[in-house]
């Protein structure tokens, strides 16, 4: 898991920049964690440390003392962190300190202040920091966050705020960190997101829907010839469990090359069930490369289910080529009649990347204005490694600019 932080500093007589990152740190090569995992059909390792912007911290058996972010009193930061993580959703904490939130996914938020962020895979976070405290040291941790009976890197990793001016080596200042399934925590920050909605960045909001899609979101087990135990994990969205194509799905599209691809997406389960309920017996999903095709200009809802077959977890979901708006959420089953009514379609955060809580439900809308075929997956690693994905084909509009463009002449071949 990676979260990367470009900081920059500014006040009335200058301006400061740097960076830095966070992220998983295994001690092994990747490719043969993976490998493993796929042999045996299994989830891959955990991560051994969290890093910040490469540095995994004083944890055991790394000589690591941690990154140290330099600040100057009476200066505000902007903190750009990005969660570039494999699998691990974040809490950000800075010791003493507070936040405002400005900007969440590249789009503008109503400014909110808080003492924890909380990041998904895939997201980002624009926050502004005051060095408003005593010249000293100041401790910067990233912990995990699980509300699930799952394996993960349980490690908290620790960074260092210090102010210009601290002598040397005096005793840093410690935070707590959020418990590990502090899904309150997550709620209330979810909860706090707003756009703007101004004159200036008005929240398009579709008020009326052409496609309203119902994608449940779990994992299940299928038969495997050639996994250690006959059988292997894997994850889907309406029972359908993605499988890559070896031509470009784009390009299939735009050449019309035949066989890649099917148009036949299911935009609701196949057979509706108790999802947030007792996990039914059959684990087992479908395989498919299944696109669901969309007009240009079509107003989309999708409402994003979590299931508990198996166990059921929080799956970050990113969708390529569109921001959407967060109209709901809520725990337990979506109910198609009472939750719309507690749709915000007023100042819904717009993002590109939204988690779907575990046993509960998320609902987005966005215009598909962008013609083209468009990946939505999970960004989890591993579940959309085991299928958690697909894609939407938006048609062409009328003219050139609600059109696809051809390739470039120059555009590199696999």
């Amino acid at each position: 898991m990676e979260v990367m932080v470009n900081l920059s500093a500014k006040n009335q007589r200058k301006q400061n920049y740097s960076s830095r990152k966070q992220a998983e740190w295994w001690k092994a090569d990747i490719e043969a964690v993976i490998n493993q995992a796929t042999q045996a059909g299994l989830p891959p390792n955990v991560s051994d440390a969290h890093t910040i912007n490469g540095d995994p911290g004083p944890v055991p058996g790394c000589s690591s003392q941690g990154y140290t972010l330099q600040v100057e009193s009476g200066k505000t930061y902007l903190l750009r962190i990005v969660n570039a993580a494999l699998n691990d959703e974040l809490f950000f904490k800075i010791a003493r300190h507070n936040l405002i939130i400005v900007e969440v996914d590249g789009s503008y938020v109503k400014p909110f202040q808080t003492d924890t962020i909380f990041i998904s895979p895939g997201q980002t976070t624009n926050a502004l920091l005051t060095a408003n405290q005593g010249i000293g040291n100041y401790i910067v941790t990233i912990s995990p966050f699980m509300d699930a009976p799952i394996s993960l890197d349980n490690l908290t990793n620790y960074a260092k705020l210090s102010y210009k001016g601290t002598p040397t080596n005096p005793p840093i200042i410690l935070t707590s960190v959020p418990p590990l399934n502090a899904t309150p925590v997550t709620n209330s920050f979810a909860a706090s997101l707003r756009s703007l909605n101004s004159p200036q960045f008005p929240a398009k909001v579709p008020l009326t829907i052409d496609h309203s899609l119902l994608f449940t979101v779990g994992v299940g087990i299928n038969p495997c010839a050639t996994c250690v135990g006959g059988t292997q994990f894997v994850a889907d969205i309406n029972n359908v469990s993605f499988v890559m194509p070896t031509i470009g799905l784009l390009q299939a599209h735009y050449y019309n090359i035949p066989g890649v691809f099917t148009d036949d997406f299911p935009g609701k389960p196949p057979i509706p069930f108790n999802y947030t309920g007792t996990s039914p017996s059959n684990y087992q999903t479908t395989y498919g490369t299944r696109l669901y095709r969309l007009p240009y200009n079509a107003t989309v809802q999708i409402v994003f289910q979590g299931t508990a077959v198996i166990f059921g977890e929080s799956h970050p979901s990113h969708l390529h080529g569109y921001n959407f708006f967060v109209v709901g959420k809520g725990l337990g089953n979506f109910d198609p009649n009472k939750d719309p009514q507690k749709f915000n379609l007023v100042d819904p955060v717009e993002r590109n990347t939204v988690a779907v809580p575990t046993a509960g439900w998320t609902a987005i809308r966005f215009r598909a204005d962008n013609p083209g075929v468009w990946l939505l997956h999970c960004h989890l690693e591993v579940h959309t490694t085991w299928g958690l994905k697909m894609a939407f084909l938006v048609e062409n509009g009328k003219g050139p600019n609600e059109s696809l463009p051809p390739p470039p002449s120059d555009l590199p071949k696999c």
